[in-house]
């Protein structure tokens, strides 16, 4: 018996509220029917709440709340995070000043009430609730959360295990799903959660004696939760229904979408099954068009970047590419762009594989190599559909570059992606393809090298202490080293954030094809020559862009060196 149901027998038996073997029999049915000892004892008629919860409150001499009436402050997630709330089972109520009152089912645990003091760095007011009301009002607070999904594994076999048919709508409703099997309710939670913390993939891997849940938050990996290993074909059974995969066939990759209806909006899956030497792993890319920063001043660019980008989109014809690696936000700096130079006297065109986010009054074609859609042919239809702006998902091959830049030749702006280290390196890069120098200086408008730093948590980041020989070689002057204030995450966090960082910021380093860089690049002079002419216009490199977010305090010269490893 746990030291919270010791606690509770002796106040109950001491004021003759239930008799020692009633009491035994609802502890052993709790742990059978994974319910607590206080919500069976009332479902029995052996106690009613509002008695139970005075009770303990008296003889401890704890404020009790009723929070079936007590509800948890509007702003309640943005000081005390869900993690924090589920770790200590607490459910925060309100915050003034540095103090902060918070619910929770056992009083009796002071430890806990001190670390959490400790984490919060608050002076931390305990109330008491039932347990029940705890975990509802965290549920109503916060959504089902991984405990919730945790419940859902509890008492499993394989016999219970069964998929529901695909439904006939064209997007599930997951919230409404209740009744359906535990592998559907499992994906559900998952699928709900992974939304709700606005992580960007979710991760499900079969391994010899289990599956493992993770989802990429803030571009790093977490790990949610694990299933026994029996639950993993009904689990990946489940999500090919849902995309519209064939259940059937294991041996072979798949690709499929679907899409979800959460709390009146529908969210984008992108799904990828693949196998692997225990089964079935699934990747679910999460398209939420919520997270696409409308404006371009939420994206966190420096200034002199941000004026060379706008100063760029607005260019009549000419060719802009945004450059980095898998995961860097280009994207999403291409889709803010449209936002911003989208109306109705212009006519943008997009060619994506896939469509990722769909914009309204902008024509927008899928390609599909299956049906000889590719980027090329695309394109080549596009530039008879009268565009102003064309949009190119990304530039993989020779005949696609070519054709872009042909396009912005004749009086069309484009914007596109590649995958290259930095802007500089981006004009070898197009002429490997097959471009002529003169054609890259000719087109070219604006080449922008991009990249994603975690932000350190305001809550908890701390000041470090660095060399000044470390800063200066690492981009900043001797004059911002020795004036400047680092700071870097606190190991653990503290409960609001991810290891000290929490939330991402976009780094840019931006490359104007102006008239002197253009004649080094007809001449095909070496790209240090080409970066050294940059730098003396201006320009920001990715380091040096990273290294002032680091010196003002935004993020950690670990994150600096993570991501600009290699970099000017």
């Amino acid at each position: 018996m746990s030291t919270y149901h010791r606690k509770l027998r002796q106040i109950l038996l001491k004021d003759g509220a239930v008799s020692e073997t009633a009491f035994d029999q609802a502890v052993a049915q709790s742990e059978q029917d994974h319910q607590s000892v206080t919500e069976i004892l009332v479902k029995q008629g052996l106690a009613k709440p509002k008695a139970l919860l005075g009770l303990i409150a008296r003889e401890i001499g704890v404020t009790p709340v009723d929070l079936s009436r007590v509800a948890p402050a509007d702003d309640v997630k943005e000081w005390f995070s869900e993690e924090l709330a589920r770790k200590y089972g607490v459910c925060p109520l309100s915050k003034i000043g540095g103090c902060v009152t918070v619910a929770l089912a056992d009083p009796f645990d002071v430890v806990k009430v001190d670390q959490l003091r400790y984490e919060t760095q608050a002076d931390v007011r305990p109330v008491v609730a039932l347990e029940e009301s705890v975990r509802e009002a965290l549920q109503r607070c916060y959504g089902p959360g991984t405990s919730v999904m945790a419940d859902l594994l509890e008492g499993l076999n394989d016999e219970s295990i069964e998929v529901k048919e695909q439904e006939s709508e064209s997007a599930h409703d997951i919230t409404s799903e209740n009744e359906a099997a535990p592998a559907v309710k499992l994906v559900n939670a998952m699928v709900y959660q992974a939304i709700r913390e606005k992580a960007s993939d979710i991760h499900i891997e079969p391994f010899e004696k289990e599956v493992r849940v993770r989802f990429r938050l803030d571009g790093m990996l977490k790990e949610v939760l694990t299933p026994p290993k029996q639950m993993a074909t009904a689990i990946i059974s489940r999500i090919k229904i849902m995309a519209g995969l064939d259940i059937a066939e294991r041996r072979k990759p798949q690709d499929g979408k679907f899409q979800v209806k959460v709390e009146g909006r529908q969210i984008d899956f992108r799904v990828s099954v693949l196998p692997v030497v225990h089964g079935e792993k699934a990747v679910l890319r999460i398209l939420d068009q919520s997270n696409l920063a409308a404006q371009l001043e939420n994206l966190g660019f420096e200034q002199k970047c941000l004026d060379d980008y706008r100063r760029a989109i607005k260019s009549p014809y000419g060719m802009i590419l945004i450059t980095g690696p898998t995961g860097s936000g280009k994207s999403t700096t291409l889709y803010s762009a449209i936002n911003e130079i989208h109306s109705p006297n212009v006519n943008i065109v997009t060619v994506e594989d896939p469509v990722e986010y769909q914009i309204h009054g902008v024509n927008q074609v899928p390609v599909n190599p299956k049906r000889e859609m590719t980027f090329a042919a695309a394109l080549r239809s596009i530039l008879r559909q009268d565009p102003n702006i064309i949009l190119i998902g990304e530039i993989r091959d020779k005949e696609t570059i070519e054709i872009a830049t042909k396009a912005a030749l004749t009086g069309h702006l484009v914007l596109s992606t590649l995958h290259t280290n930095d802007a500089v390196g981006t004009i070898t890069r197009m002429v490997d393809m097959g471009l002529d120098a003169f054609m890259v200086a000719s087109s070219t408008l604006l080449i922008c090298a991009q990249r994603l730093a975690r932000r350190l948590c305001e809550q908890c980041k701390q000041p470090v202490q660095v060399p000044i020989e470390r800063l200066v070689s690492m981009g900043a002057t001797e004059a911002e080293a020795k004036s400047g204030t680092l700071f870097g995450p606190t190991l653990d966090g503290c409960g609001r954030c991810a290891r000290g960082y929490k939330g991402r910021f976009a780094v840019l380093e931006s490359l104007p094809f102006t008239e002197p860089v253009k004649r080094l690049v007809v001449q095909s002079r070496p790209l240090q020559e080409i970066t050294e002419l940059a730098i003396s216009e201006g320009m920001i490199t990715l380091r040096r862009a990273a290294m002032l977010n680091a010196m003002r305090g935004k993020t950690s010269l670990e994150e600096v060196a993570r991501i600009t490893l290699g970099g000017h």
